[in-house]
């Protein structure tokens, strides 16, 4: 069974006599690891970029990929709680890294309220550190069908799969990539991880993940610099996952059509969104390509909104080592073009 491992626990990881067989869930992990790994090797990706992580069902291919990987790096449960059941399942030995239960990295609470913010306040970061800050409270979690069609979306709590690990952020937003910091804080994870595995390379690990910081540290100037005249604006979102952007780069989100579970909307939260968009000066409604768009004509029916793409999951970027940088100025760069409209 794949245990999910916390860096003191690597210290007693194997070492494999070659460079590990690494798998990935989504673009922006796969991204990160790549840039550890370097010309060593390339992570597999188990989650295409145009699936949705809440509710992606492995192919063949890649139960495969995950059945032979020596190492896992995901985001965790909270955002994938099939694939957990996968890696509980499919695979007989080996290590599953959740990157949102590492202990460095920043959480924010999910957002329930229909309206995030009223139209002219002030964008401001209310995440936490650590996993100290909620408890164990029990926290119901969704399967979803992240296309915003009809489908039911049946309740569960068996996401909390026995991965050897205790989930300390029930409630918290899982889109925990899209904050910067966490993602320059996960790459000595990854660097560590994968020189526990393969120590002949350690100091490879260590010096793409230092020379990854930096480039990732160039990324958020230059979207810093592209934001700069987008930050006394009011935004609407699809589903609310943007909410670590948002805080890293200091947005303002009035709200999203659906959760950051990606839950379909109510009939009363689309009315609410509609309503607020009416007496909102909002410069744009961002769309989703993972998503129904319907639903983004339902939102803006009367209103004399832009509307754009903003895609979290970078379906349109190349794979590999510069994939993360180049989702940080793309997003950065969508948010800025739209917000000149």
């Amino acid at each position: 069974m794949y245990r999910s491992l916390l860096p003191a626990l690597l210290l007693a990881s194997p070492a494999f006599a070659e460079v590990p067989k690494v798998v990935t869930d989504i673009a922006p992990v796969q991204g990160l690891v790549a840039s550890v790994m370097g010309d060593l090797g390339a992570p597999d990706l188990l989650i295409p970029p145009g699936a949705s992580p809440h509710s992606h069902a492995l192919k063949p291919s890649e139960a495969r990929a995950l059945q032979n990987a020596d190492l896992v790096f995901w985001i965790g449960g909270e955002l994938s709680p099939d694939l957990g059941r996968k890696i509980d399942s499919i695979a007989a030995d080996g290590a599953a890294v959740s990157l949102f239960d590492a202990p460095a990295t920043l959480h924010l609470q999910a957002r329930n309220d229909v309206l995030f913010a009223e139209p002219g306040a002030e964008a401001h970061e209310h995440g936490h550190e650590g996993h100290d800050e909620h408890g164990d409270d029990d926290h119901d979690e969704h399967e979803h069908d992240e296309h915003g069609h009809d489908e039911a979306h049946d309740d569960h709590d068996e996401h909390e799969h026995e991965a050897g690990h205790a989930h300390h952020h029930e409630g918290d937003d899982p889109h925990v990539w899209l904050s910067v910091d966490n993602a320059t804080t996960w790459l000595p994870l990854i660097a560590q991880t994968l020189s526990e595995a393969d120590p002949e390379h350690a100091d490879t690990y260590a010096a793409n993940a230092e020379a990854a910081a930096a480039r990732i540290a160039e990324a958020r100037a230059e979207a810093q610099d592209l934001l700069s005249g987008a930050t006394d604006k009011n935004f609407v979102v699809f589903h609310d996952a943007f909410q670590y952007f948002e805080a890293s780069f200091g947005l303002k989100v009035l709200g999203a059509i659906s959760l950051s579970d990606a839950t379909a909307p109510s009939p009363a939260r689309l009315d609410a969104l509609r309503d607020a968009l009416q007496g909102a000066d909002a410069a744009c409604v961002f769309a989703e390509p993972q998503f129904d768009p319907r639903l983004i004509a339902a939102v803006t029916e009367g209103a004399d909104t832009p509307v754009a793409e903003l895609d979290p999951l970078g379906q349109t970027l190349d794979l590999g080592a510069e994939f993360y940088p180049a989702l940080i100025t793309s997003l950065a760069q969508s948010v800025a073009d739209c917000a000149a409209q």
